[in-house]
């Protein structure tokens, strides 16, 4: 041992491990090994030469990890790494790295240097944190092609090498997660969708403690659009189950909030569920960002806006044509966002809760300026029968949501317009086709419970002429409204007619009409101590 290497002495009883100081004779070492590379002169020779330096390097390292001196072990194998990557010796860069974290007994402090001494090598560490640094190639020449092949395949790499060393560190999560989201864009931009979801889906990032909330939540929106991308649709239900509404909620949040419904309209359009779409387009209309957006900052609301007609500029970040980003005037934000939320309330089936919903929108003082709008639901709300069809369903029906409501089954998340294939333009008239007809079955449905409040029993052939309809669709949508629950009717087609009422029981019978001899009897007696009562008065 130099005399430079000073002991910090024995263990005592098994509290404290043996420290030995080679600070000096670590930089001297560093020093040696750096002036071996200066002093090549020729690729053949700096190759020889790396080598020399590492083995230097890597003779000091153990005695660096043996003695527990971690400051000047963490300065040996960042140097190590530096040489490295200063020749651009790209294999020696991943053995050695390799082999530096898998030493025996190897400090978790080491390895975590290794880990951030290449972050800066592959990723945007000043920006994001999981961003890779852009190839560029600014000419055509092939050798600058391969050349540019050749480093995103080191890149590519060294990326797929620092997840190996993060795995099943839980001081490292926070980097793993971060590659790992690294690699999944590296996935996405060759074309892998399928595998960049499948790789992110390996990190159940709301599990780690060391990663803030918002980081967290991005995260989760990464896996739910990749996911959606994939056109796994189940899975994607499950991520976004991960993501608490009320952190949604919270100061700063709001361009998450945004993009998370944005995202989960996709998966409520590909189910169909018209009312649970109503309910995504509202919250996105109630974030405050949309209501009174800045006009001055776009990005305000994380690249997702409402929006999608023609002779709009986009910046798209989700996968659907439904919600896309513009700043196109203040109000057309929360404009598209309500009538979208209107458009599928009456699209939804009945329920109190739909009604309920109906009810609180059409208190909306904002309704005001969507005429259309705001008697679409002032019909559906009255208690009269809604001819179909109506005067304002063609402009209703060509809301984007509905136009382009296909488009996200075969567009991928750089489209900037709804310019559709022949395969996805099959999809997108289908689902219209679905929601029109959806349209006419919900007005048809209406109908039927207001008939019901009005008549005991009807004609079918007067049914049928109320409702627009011939009588077997006629029969077919009594039946149906039967067999889910929502409507009461019984219908005797030898005598052409349907009963709304349904049959009582002699003991149902009579005690409404014990009720109702009770309740006159009791306003009799009230009536009778009134007059009484007055009387006395009068007589004093």
């Amino acid at each position: 041992m130099s005399s430079a290497a000073q002991s910090s002495g024995k263990a005592s009883g098994g509290q404290l491990e043996e420290r030995i100081d080679l600070s000096m004779e670590t930089a001297a070492k560093i020093s040696q090994a750096t002036q071996l590379i200066s002093n090549s002169t020729s690729s053949t020779t700096a190759s020889s030469t790396l080598q020399d330096a590492l083995s230097l390097l890597s003779a000091h390292e153990k005695r660096c990890r043996l003695g527990n001196d971690t400051p000047s072990l963490i300065k040996v194998c960042e140097t190590s790494l530096e040489l490295c990557h200063q020749l651009h010796n790209h294999e020696a860069l991943l053995s050695t790295l390799q082999m530096l974290s898998t030493r025996r007994s190897q400090k978790s402090k080491a390895i975590a240097a290794l880990v951030t001494k290449c972050l800066p090598w592959v990723v945007d560490v000043e920006g994001d944190g999981y961003t890779p640094l852009p190839l560029s190639n600014d000419t055509n020449d092939d050798d600058d092609a391969k050349d540019v092949d050749v480093a995103r395949g080191h890149r590519d790499a060294l990326v797929e090498e620092l997840r190996n060393i993060t795995n099943g560190k839980m001081y490292l999560e926070a980097e793993r997660a971060r590659l790992t989201r690294t690699m999944a864009i590296l996935k996405e931009s060759s074309g892998d969708i399928a595998g960049a979801a499948n790789v992110l889906q390996e990190v159940h990032v709301e599990t780690y403690g060391s990663i803030s909330k918002r980081e967290k939540l991005e995260f989760i929106l990464e896996q739910m659009r990749l996911t959606l991308l994939k056109k796994d649709y189940v899975r994607a239900y499950i991520v976004s189950n991960k993501v608490k509404r009320n952190a949604l909620e919270e100061e700063g949040m709001a361009s998450l909030k945004i993009k998370f419904y944005t995202l989960l309209t996709n998966y409520y359009m590909h189910e169909k569920e018209a009312y649970e779409l109503a309910k995504c387009y509202y919250a996105i209309y109630s974030t405050p960002s949309i209501q009174s957006p800045l006009p001055s900052t776009p990005s305000s609301m994380g690249e997702t806006t409402i929006g999608g007609a023609e002779g709009v500029s986009t910046t798209t970040t989700t996968t659907e044509g439904t919600l896309t980003t513009t700043m196109e005037g203040g109000e057309s934000l929360w404009k598209e966002a309500l009538r979208n939320t209107v458009v599928f309330l009456c699209l939804a089936e009945y329920s109190n809760e739909v009604k309920d919903m109906m009810e609180r929108i059409h208190l909306d003082v904002k309704l005001e300026k969507l005429p259309e709008c705001k008697e679409m639901l002032k019909a559906y709300l009255k208690e009269e029968i809604i001819h179909y069809p109506t005067p304002y369903q063609r402009e209703l029906e060509m809301i984007p949501a509905i136009l382009y409501s296909g488009d996200n089954d075969d567009d991928d998340d750089t489209t900037t317009d709804h310019t559709t294939t022949p395969s996805s333009s099959s999809s997108t008239s289908s689902l219209k086709n679905h929601w029109h007809e959806t349209f006419h079955t919900r007005i048809i449905q209406h109908n039927l419970r207001i008939i019901s409040l009005y008549y005991r029993q009807i004609h079918i052939s007067r049914l049928a002429q109320l409702l627009s309809l011939d009588i077997p669709t006629t029969e077919k949508h009594v039946s149906q409204m039967v067999s889910n629950g929502t409507l009461y009717a019984k219908m005797d087609r030898p005598s052409d007619i349907v009963r709304f009422v349904k049959k009582r029981s002699e003991e149902e019978i009579l005690s409404d009409w014990a009720g109702d001899i009770k309740g006159l009897l009791n306003l009799v007696e009230e009536t009778t101590y009134l007059i009484q009562k007055e009387k006395m008065v009068q007589s004093h």
